[in-house]
């Protein structure tokens, strides 16, 4: 018994790869539990679980037959030391926030042990739950915030090399970060710790690093489909008898263009899915941004059939199609604007919404600020809501309210800065000009001897005025939420290279908009039959969107997938918290 309990309290899975000499049927008994059973037949629980994989899911029951492995003598654990201790397991009641994968390493368990000593949790915790631990003398407690390491389960078949090519973390790395490693060597089960900065292309998931849903790579279900696209092209506008005026139309963004724009990343994205043997029939219709136009669509039945509709772009257009109750069983996908749409059934809004941008950040904030940080909240008149929510979570900041011409007095933002700490602002504003002022300002103050980083909960498209430079963000490490990403990427890369070959020139960001949008939605349906069905799937991830729709009222979804983006020299990084 005791000799179980040493690899047992150490944490990690024992899986001997020798043959059993024999296999014991073993009825279980009513109130038995798997620790009793491998007590008494001297095995791990690895090697029940490996030749019963029933109980992994299910857990014992009272008359279910198990097969136990008898391994011989010298494949047991007799050479192991002994523990000095004779209670090894302990009860742990479950606290808000708690997940089986922080308790696992916590008590330095695997999630398969703690699931096979209480199988009432197999499904999930439950607050206030009280489940079967190790013994706290054994506990090794994980920061509640970890700023600079992320955690990561080894799976079935993974060595060093292979869980380098996937995190980019090498031997000596996850070998100085988890010293039981020079005992055991890798095993299924366990946490690992690795840095933050090498975490490759997984996603977080209650602080565990996971690996993003690839739809591209999933079983397709349904390989025919008829997909409706509603643009503002306004083709009537542009007089093709001149190819000046064309050029002239052409030439800035208009609804012209960001059309034309959205409509290439579509195609692309269409040719993306046809790889993958997924028909698709594409119909088009220019909405001339009216309502009579659309109108005319609509009464002309062509859209009764399709499989999703994309469009229109703007939100009040959208509602009128969104209101038609003869299109009201088509998954409809408002592409563009982050300006709310009405939440009817099967309203897909893409767009990630303000309020959970915010609510990112808040978050976000509240692991990275403290009050041995000297924190100044800058908001103008329209965002006092949100410098007041700001000061509730942060009541030792202090606040500088602008001018009524947006403008931030130097005197007053050098009087509040200081030499000694770090300086954090908040700058809580959609107005450009107080914008542009407050990054000259403290871009000013950030020097050598006065550090100072800015933030906001919310980054609106006053952002991407083309007058703020990125080296000045970039020195002032910008920091915000938000639901999609720049492209910043090299032309030889591999996507921009294949849409240059295509369309002549590299994508913009309405143009990557259409491609994600539309290669999400259409293999979504591939995989799940449609588009509600594949909420089950979770969050994916595309070239500069991320999509996590969650069911809001009325039969409508939110895209709730969204980034902790920083400006950090001259480029825009993922901060993965």
């Amino acid at each position: 018994m005791r000799n179980f309990f040493f690899f047992f309290l150490l944490g990690f899975q024992l899986s001997f790869a020798q043959t059993p000499e024999r296999f014991i049927s073993h009825r279980v008994k009513k109130g038995e539990t798997l620790i009793q059973i491998t007590e008494r037949y001297n095995v791990s629980l690895d090697q029940i679980l490996e030749f019963n994989p029933s109980v992994e899911k299910t857990g014992i029951k009272r008359r279910i037959t198990l097969r136990v492995p008898i391994y011989s003598q010298s494949n047991n654990f007799k050479n192991l030391p002994r523990i000095k201790h004779n209670k090894v397991l302990d009860i742990h009641t479950v606290k808000p926030k708690e997940t089986k994968w922080r308790l696992a390493y916590e008590y330095k368990m695997t999630i398969k042990e703690l699931d096979s000593l209480n199988p009432q949790i197999i499904e999930g915790l439950e607050i206030g739950q009280e489940i079967r631990v190790r013994n706290f003398e054994y506990r090794k407690v994980l920061p509640e915030k970890d700023p600079i390491h992320n955690y990561y389960k080894v799976l079935k078949t993974e060595g060093y090399y292979r869980i380098e090519k996937k995190l980019g973390v090498d031997r000596k790395t996850l070998d100085s970060l988890n010293p039981i490693l020079s005992k055991t060597g890798l095993q299924v089960g366990m946490i690992l710790r690795i840095p933050d900065s090498l975490s490759g292309k997984l996603k977080i998931e209650n602080d565990l690093l996971v690996e993003r849903v690839n739809l591209l790579d999933s079983t397709i279900q349904k390989n025919q489909l008829k997909l409706g696209i509603l643009l503002p092209f306004k083709v009537k506008e542009i007089i093709f008898d001149s190819l000046e005026d064309t050029k002239k139309t052409l030439a800035g963004r208009n609804l012209h263009t960001l059309s034309l724009d959205f409509y290439t990343g579509v195609l692309f994205a269409l040719e993306k899915a046809s790889k993958r043997n997924i028909e698709i029939e594409l119909k088009t219709y220019d909405t001339d941004n009216d309502k009579y136009q659309i109108k005319k669509i609509i009464d002309s039945e062509v859209l009764k059939d399709l499989d999703l509709l994309v469009g229109p772009l703007i939100p009040t257009n959208f509602d009128f199609i969104s209101n038609e109750p003869s299109l009201k069983n088509i998954p409809k996908i408002a592409p563009l604007s982050s300006r709310s749409v009405k939440f009817r059934k099967n309203v897909f809004q893409s767009v990630t919404s303000e309020n959970d941008c915010r609510n990112k950040m808040y978050g976000y904030l509240e692991t990275k600020l403290d009050s041995t940080q000297n924190i100044i909240i800058v908001a103008d008149h329209l965002n006092h809501r949100i410098e007041k929510e700001l000061q509730d979570r942060f009541p030792w900041a202090i606040k500088i309210r602008p001018e009524k011409t947006d403008y931030i007095i130097p005197e007053l933002v050098d009087s509040l800065l200081i030499d000694s700490i770090p300086n954090k602002v908040i700058l809580e504003t959609q107005s450009f000009p107080l914008i542009a002022s407050a990054i000259s300002q403290f871009n000013a103050q950030n020097t050598r001897d006065r550090d100072v980083q800015l933030f906001t909960t919310y980054r609106s498209n006053a952002y991407d005025n083309d007058n703020l430079s990125r080296k000045v963000l970039g020195g002032l490490h910008f920091t915000y939420s938000a639901g999609s990403k720049p492209l910043d990427r090299p032309i030889e890369d591999p996507f921009i290279k294949d849409y240059v070959n295509r369309f002549g020139k590299p994508p913009n960001k309405e143009a990557v908009r259409g491609y994600d949008i539309t290669l999400d939605a259409v293999l979504r349906i591939a995989v799940s039959k449609n588009l509600k069905n594949s909420l089950d799937l979770g969050e994916t991830q595309y070239e500069s969107s991320r999509f996590l729709y969650r069911e809001n009222s009325n039969e409508s979804f939110i895209n709730q997938g969204k980034y902790i983006l920083q400006h950090d020299g001259y480029e825009i990084i993922e901060i993965k918290e």
